[in-house]
């Protein structure tokens, strides 16, 4: 059983319940207060008028009612007006819906809390680049492309002042992400490449920060490359009102160089001049609210969320209600991974202990008790999924023109599955930015870890194709889809996703070199030898491993590593191929870091037929 901690002087954030003697419709001076349709009798009973007066006056307006008819709001305008009442509905939140809690704190309870700093800009225009020189750190090594594809949240201390940093995807596909991003964000970096200019998604981050209502500071980066000129940035930039200081404007312009460490200190100083100008307080003595920035399945650990504190302190062993689920805070970590115990206003946090994988860009709120938590998640869940609709035709990718020009063609249902769901949301945005007068895609379900037998059962009853996002299925659910004749297509990079699914609606479909998997071996030893590295003593449980074959090692579905073999061998000898049910032995080029349990999948290219 839950225990509250006596301590724990926090206050909560949920309004109290209104208890049977509290009238929540009410008149006063003159004015009926309401907050829901109401039966008619309970209405003439609010406003001391007779039923019958009311059931009279109605009929003379074309209206039969009895006196048990449930009243909407215009009909009761309607009375309220005839018999003299002014007439207001206000909106009770439950505790279910605290996104809507409309939070007020006494001004001697807040405290100043550090500012939050989104980094926005065209893809390849060194977002990332930025955090790392503020940083020192090293963020665009691993990442696909040198390109985001998840928001990263990092905090920063500058002259003794704290400063929360989140790192937005720039490519198309991630609008919603940097909308989101927008959302929580006090302060927007807007980085433009000095010898590249004003892009698309440059005009999307600024729209995006001024739907906000956030001061942007423009960061002009890459001022050390041949063909860099700023002062044509800052003329473009004029065209969508943003003016720099030095032209009379609002918004401060650094010329910068991220990959060179030139004019970051003033980049900062000027974040810390506009944050102090906004007087940024929160109330770090209540129970915690705040939004997810990213969340992922992590093999070990269970659900894992990126949780931005917006306002109040979440304290380890806190229960969070999240979305549509729960849990208790197991373990906070910080982005160098060390353990805390309380976040306050403005931090970012890593956690574990909730039940499920949150969304990104779920709202948080925790709470006293277990039980507490425990009911707001289920009422939550009921009514989300009251909300859901499911859709029933489908077409497969290759024949998707065809049936588009027979005009047989309506809706492409589509399961989802993702490393993450900051990528499956930036997916299904663009998907449906895909959709015309012709063509409907319903994304029926998304998700965050491999591909299941579950997924397949779905697909194959609602006729959709599968979209894999840096997910590998395995020997058995990729012959399950075989039997099921479901279409699997797997990506890497968005850009293939979209812009692949965007031909095919074209009509520009090209049957160009797809990959074919010869099979798959199953780790089950490693041996380090010096001056060769690791061999993984294998086992092949599908199809056949070839000499210099393409190869992807995955780990629990998801892809650790892509290359080629550097040797293949039966025993000691050299080996060109070993088929299903022999065992080998297996080095890696480039690659040591293996596991047991580890799958090695041997594909080649091959022309599509």
């Amino acid at each position: 059983m839950a225990k509250f901690n006596k301590n724990d002087t926090r206050r909560s954030n949920v309004p109290n319940r209104q208890t049977k003697n509290d009238e929540l419709n009410k008149v006063s001076q003159g004015t009926f207060v309401y907050s829901k349709p109401m039966p008619l009798g309970e209405l003439a009973k609010q406003l001391g008028i007779s039923a019958t007066e009311i059931i009279k006056f109605l009929f003379m307006n074309g209206k039969m009612v009895t006196i048990n008819q449930t009243l909407d709001d215009d009909t009761i305008g309607l009375v309220c007006l005839e018999f003299g009442f002014d007439f207001r509905k206000e909106k009770v939140v439950s505790e279910e819906n605290f996104e809507e809690f409309d939070i007020v704190d006494k001004p001697e309870d807040l405290s100043p809390r550090a500012p939050v700093v989104t980094i926005m800009g065209h893809v390849d225009h060194g977002k990332t680049t930025l955090i790392d020189a503020i940083r020192s750190s090293h963020l665009v090594d691993s990442e696909v492309g040198g390109i985001s594809q998840a928001i990263g949240a990092y905090q920063k201390e500058i002259d003794g002042q704290k400063i929360t940093f989140i790192d937005t995807p720039g490519h198309e596909a991630f609008t919603e992400m940097r909308s989101r991003g927008a959302s929580v964000t006090d302060v927007v970096v807007l980085v433009v490449a000095a010898d590249d200019g004003v892009m698309p998604q440059t005009i999307e981050a600024i729209n995006h920060a001024k739907a906000a209502g956030v001061p942007i500071i423009v960061a002009i980066n890459k001022i050390d490359k041949d063909g860099a000129n700023p002062e044509r940035i800052k003329s473009e930039l004029m065209q969508y009102e943003i003016v720099p200081e030095e032209y009379g404007g609002e918004n401060i312009c650094c010329e910068i160089s991220a990959k060179k460490n030139i004019g970051i200190k003033e980049l900062l100083e000027a974040i810390i001049t506009v944050s102090e100008m906004l007087e940024l307080k929160a109330n770090p003595n209540r129970y915690a609210i705040g939004t997810v920035i990213e969340a992922n399945l992590d093999k070990g650990e269970g659900p894992k969320a990126t949780l931005l504190v917006q306002n109040g302190t979440l304290s380890f062993q806190d229960y969070v209600v999240v979305g549509t689920t729960y849990g208790k805070i197991r373990r906070m970590t910080n982005e160098h991974k060390k353990i805390v115990k309380t976040a306050s206003p403005s931090t970012p946090v890593s956690v574990i202990g909730l039940a499920e994988v949150p969304n990104a860009g779920d709202k948080f709120m925790a709470f006293p008790t277990e039980k507490q938590a425990k009911d707001i998640a289920e009422k939550r869940a009921l009514a989300k999924k009251e909300e859901e609709q499911a859709s029933n035709t489908a077409v497969t990718l290759e024949d998707l023109y065809s049936k588009i020009e027979e005009g047989s063609l309506q809706d492409i249902n589509i399961v989802l599955k993702t490393d993450t769901t900051g990528s499956a949301e930036a997916i299904k945005s663009s998907l449906a930015k895909l959709n015309n007068d012709q063509v409907k895609i319903n994304v029926i379900h998304s998700s965050t870890g491999s591909i299941t037998i579950s997924d397949i059962m779905l697909a194959s009853a609602s006729h959709a194709l599968i979209y894999g996002f840096n997910i590998r299925p395995s020997a058995q659910i990729a012959q399950k889809a075989e039997e099921e004749k479901v279409e699997i297509r797997l990506y890497r990079i968005i850009y293939d996703l979209i812009n692949e699914m965007n031909d095919a609606i074209k009509g520009m479909y090209k049957k160009e070199k797809v990959e074919k998997v010869t099979g798959q071996a199953e780790v089950r030893s490693l041996i380090h030898i010096s001056r060769i590295g690791t061999v993984a003593g294998c086992y092949v449980t599908s199809g056949s491993i070839k000499a210099a074959s393409l190869i992807r090692l995955l780990r629990d579905g998801l892809i650790v590593y892509e290359g080629k073999i550097a040797s293949l061998k039966r025993f000691k000898d050299d080996a060109k191929e070993v088929k299903e049910t022999f065992e080998c032995g297996i080095v890696i080029e480039n690659f040591n870091d293996l596991k047991e349990g580890d799958i090695i999948e041997g594909y080649e290219m091959v022309e599509k037929d």
